[in-house]
């Protein structure tokens, strides 16, 4: 399939004989992402995609809720299964391989990523396995951040040993020289790693890690869940971006979705007949992609108000007397570095950790929060409108053992907090300051 396909800027016609639906315009003009505004700025990026109209012209797209499609001619499914035609020329075939409007979303997320191209998929993690199937045949090898999120880490320590034979060495992705000398020449295929840690809010170094990566040959995946808006990983030097879109870009807690943005070539050999999403087959539903391509044209709005009010909240706290860990917070390790990789209007991001020292006080001071000051949910994930809570390593980092956690810079009291937007900021910070004084009176 042509790799024109996938450009975000194209021209949208009603669909007719006479009109395609897709004018595609000079491709060599539209496949970089650095040479103005809507290069830089991923909602002005956004903002310049293609966007899709209604059946009968509706501004918001139709929902294609069909598995499969039919054709005029006995030849065209031929022609289809043979790569001769597909969904640039608007053949589709079942929905599996592709669907309009999930095709759609993808477009959307490689406007927001700044990629050629995006496939949506039905989960975080399926995006990232079918990515390093992709990536890695039998035997292959894999340099990873030493903290990812649990089930990224249980996936490349125990699930692709065991079925696959894929091993994986996991480093501080923080000592360029420890990346360096993790890769095999010849045998490792991907360094992995997460723009910002989950949960330790680590920021990596992108282009660095980039170019060590691209010297020896090896393929950049980077997983951005946690920094949408903010940093643009591609732009970075990046090579696949994967996220899970039910954080974040969903903002509902209400959906399980994932992504997967890159190339043209390599997002059509993920969705090719031999491809690992169209064999694995998690196929994202037509209705969850419309209603989540009605919800990223706020994303920018939204990212700016969970950043501004964990930044707002993590100054106050650390004044408070709390050990703080946020990147918006000069002492942060990596400040600088995210002050000069991201992507200045969106902030520093909406996860902020406390760590107060012990699990028994993490367990304590959420319920205090929960139950007495009525400040957000104890829940696992992120990017909610109300603030979400878990102590990180009993709950999504619990694959790890002790040693690894330690190791991942996860401690027993460490609580995560993903800062939601609803309320008024000073009655949020009340009801926040209210538990934290209610903690320091019993402990």
């Amino acid at each position: 399939m042509a790799d024109t396909l996938f450009n975000v800027n194209v021209l949208n016609n009603k669909r007719s004989l006479e009109n395609p639906v897709v004018e595609v315009k000079d491709t060599k003009k539209l496949t970089k992402f650095n040479g103005g505004e809507s290069d830089v700025d991923p909602e002005a990026a956004l903002a310049n995609a293609r966007h899709e109209f209604g059946e009968h012209g509706g501004v918001n797209m139709s929902i294609e809720a069909s598995a499969t499609f039919t054709v005029m001619e006995p030849d065209t499914l031929r022609k289809i299964f043979a790569g001769e035609l597909g969904h640039e020329g608007d053949y589709y075939v079942y929905s599996r391989h592709f669907n309009p409007t999930v095709l759609n979303l993808s477009r959307k997320m490689a406007a927001l990523e700044g990629t050629e191209a995006a496939y949506c998929t039905a989960s975080g993690m399926s995006a990232i396995s079918a990515v390093l199937l992709q990536l890695c045949s039998h035997g292959g090898h894999v340099v990873a951040s030493s903290t990812l999120y649990g089930g990224t880490h249980a996936l490349l320590q125990h699930f692709f040993v065991r079925t696959c034979n894929i091993t994986t060495t996991f480093v501080d992705i923080s000592d360029l020289e420890a990346v360096e000398n993790a890769i095999v020449e010849g045998k490792t295929k991907v360094l992995y790693f997460e723009s910002i840690a989950n949960p330790s809010l680590n920021v990596a170094n992108t282009p660095e890690l980039a170019r060590i990566a691209h010297k020896k040959g090896v393929t950049v995946v980077v997983d951005n869940t946690f920094a949408p808006m903010l940093l643009s990983p591609a732009r970075l030097g990046a090579d696949v971006v994967v996220h899970s879109i039910s954080k974040f870009i969903s903002g509902g807690g209400d959906i399980i979705a994932g992504a997967v943005c890159g190339s043209a070539s390599f997002v059509n050999a993920l969705m090719g007949i031999q491809g690992a999403m169209m064999l694995l087959g998690p196929t994202m539903n037509p209705k969850v992609a419309f209603e989540l391509s009605e919800r990223i044209p706020h994303l920018g709005l939204r990212m700016k108000e969970h950043s501004h009010r964990a930044l707002e909240f993590a100054t106050r706290l650390k004044k408070l007397g709390l050990n703080v860990i946020y990147p918006g917070l000069e002492d942060h390790p990596q400040h600088e570095l995210l002050k000069s990789i991201g992507n200045k209007s969106y902030g520093y991001g909406g996860i902020l950790c406390v760590d107060m020292g012990t699990v028994e006080k993490a367990n304590k001071f959420m319920s205090y929060l929960q139950n007495y000051a009525h400040f957000g949910f104890m829940a696992v994930s992120l990017g909610y409108y109300e603030t979400l809570m878990s102590c990180s390593g009993s709950s999504t980092s619990s694959e790890l053992n002790e040693e690894e956690q330690k190791l991942a810079g996860i401690t027993p009291g460490m609580v995560r907090m993903s800062v939601g937007y609803i309320g008024t900021l000073e009655q949020k910070w009340s009801q926040l300051e209210k538990a934290v004084i209610k903690f320091n009176e019993k402990h």
